[in-house]
């Protein structure tokens, strides 16, 4: 499958007979498994794989884990409400985007050349992205002052020269000043330096919490500055959750710039309106390859993302994952690939694919392949169109050099999909073990002293028994012990088969 190229229409299936994955074709009843032409992996074992990963990858919530995100996510909001008190800069009436998995997951359209690399199950559990306007213009009457002249597609410079005088002043201190031969003053709205303030409003306001810590506040366990993200580990219970807070300017409506988008067929046609995918925008804080960081915003358009995701198929987002784990791990150096390309791709494939084909529940291991070629072959030409703009070529600014190296890691994910599937599998066992052993440490760090009686004697025994009820049910069929030092009775340890925890 290829992707689309930047003049070809939306919702053909013309391409579909031309994709490597289908190459080798369902075999006559009765002869045997169906194989993947190129790597003669049989379909029904990567479709059994991508559902392994999903299993382990996938965050299930307990009443507790769902309080404790709740907790985490009223001690943000509330950390902003203070933010905005400090100099009356943020909305008064805000309206934040909460998405679910971090930056580097891909969920926004931004670099992450700058972010500092976090690990599931090292550094957090749980990932979120919050969106928090800057500035808010949903007002019919406000002024838009897109100004695009100086960069390149599907980017702006934003300018408050129509704005009223209370909004400049109020904002001075963050934008870039342009002064006319004329004699009039421009203000540019400047990413880098709404970031800086940001950061800083956010840091102040987080000392001064943790001044006076409440009974059952959340642990601030990291604050750290990523380019223009903010990133904030909070420490609820036994999880730990980290937030990639983003501020952005939010519009209603939709821009000129992806006004030709609304007009071809896709694949959400008579499964959600047209209001409701067209709702608003943002712009982010990231910039072109050759724009100039302190004026330049990207277009975003997670809020309609977030609609779209509803009318994805199951299966198609299961290898969507899967491969999205891969990638990550296969081509993190240099940052040339992001997530978020992959997730253009999926779109792409969306619009270009009958939704019957789509819709199968076993066609998982078809479409993680698909997807793999689509992503070689946009690498292989340079060329990934952004979903909304298409005329934008989100890879337009990688080398000849980089680009094949990139395809030629590829390559070796296609000729064995298993082995990569089995290594990200074990990745994902890998920190949900992190994970639970970081639970224990926490549940026996709190257990009562024996001189204590506020939990009751059997207490101790009942974390254990339900720590190996847990154990006996992710590892059906295993040889399970556990040992434990009489001098040291909070920590046992774990053996499931050969393998020590």
């Amino acid at each position: 499958m290829a992707a689309p190229a930047l003049s070809g229409r939306a919702g053909s299936s013309g391409s579909l007979g031309n994709s490597p994955t289908m190459a080798a074709g369902r075999l006559p009843h009765g002869s045997g498994p169906e194989l993947d032409f190129r790597s003669a992996a049989r379909m029904e074992d990567l479709n059994r794989l991508i559902q392994e990963f999903s299993k382990h990858d996938q965050r299930e919530y307990d009443d507790q884990r769902a309080l404790e995100i709740h907790t985490a996510k009223d001690f943000i909001f509330s950390m902003l409400g203070m933010v905005q008190k400090l100099d009356q800069k943020l909305p008064v009436a805000n309206e934040y985007l909460l998405l679910s998995g971090g930056v580097r997951e891909g969920v926004v359209d931004m670099d992450l050349d700058e972010l500092s690399i976090y690990a599931r199950g090292t550094d957090y559990d749980m990932d979120f992205t919050l969106l928090v306007p800057a500035l808010k213009l949903h007002d019919r009457n406000q002024p838009v002052t897109l100004d695009m002249r100086h960069s390149a597609l599907g980017h702006s410079w934003l300018s408050l020269r129509l704005f009223d005088e209370g909004t400049i002043n109020k904002w001075k201190d963050c934008c870039t000043i342009v002064d006319h031969i004329n004699g009039t003053t421009n203000y540019f709205f400047s990413p880098t330096l709404v970031a800086d303030w940001f950061y800083q409003s956010i840091s102040l306001v987080l000392l001064e919490v943790q001044k006076k810590p409440q009974r059952g506040m959340p642990r601030v366990e990291k604050v750290e500055r990523n380019g223009t993200i903010i990133s904030v580990i909070l420490g609820v219970g036994s999880s730990r959750m980290l937030y990639d807070i983003v501020p952005v300017v939010s519009f209603k409506g939709w821009p000129a710039v992806a006004q030709s988008w609304l007009m071809e067929n896709h694949f959400w046609d008579g499964k959600i309106t047209e209001e409701e995918v067209i709702s608003g925008f943002y712009l982010v804080p990231a910039c072109s390859h050759k724009g100039r960081k302190e004026n330049e915003w990207r277009l975003s358009f997670a809020r309609s993302e977030v609609q779209l995701k509803k009318c994805i198929s199951s299966s198609l987002m299961q290898a969507y994952q899967a491969c999205k784990a891969i990638i990550i791990k296969l081509l993190s150096r240099p940052k040339a690939i992001s997530p978020y390309h992959l997730r253009s791709i999926m779109l792409w494939a969306c619009d270009r694919l009958p939704a019957n084909y789509l819709a199968q529940d076993d066609f998982s291991a078809h479409f993680l392949l698909g997807l793999i070629d689509d992503l070689q072959h946009c690498l292989v030409n340079k060329m990934c169109p952004n979903y909304f703009i298409p005329q934008c070529n989100m890879l337009e600014h990688l080398s000849d050099e980089t680009a094949m190296l990139h395809a030629r890691k590829l390559s070796s994910v296609r000729s064995d999909p298993a082995e990569h599937l089995r290594t990200t599998i074990e990745h994902a066992k890998a920190a949900n073990r992190l994970t639970v052993e970081l639970q224990w440490r926490g549940s026996t760090n709190n257990l009562p002293s024996p001189q204590s009686d506020a939990g009751g004697e059997n207490q101790p025994d009942d974390r254990l028994a339900k720590k190996l009820q847990q154990l006996v049910t992710e590892n059906p069929g295993k040889s399970i012990s556990v040992f434990i030092n009489p001098d040291d009775v909070t920590r046992p340890h774990f053996r499931i088969d050969d393998k020590f925890f």
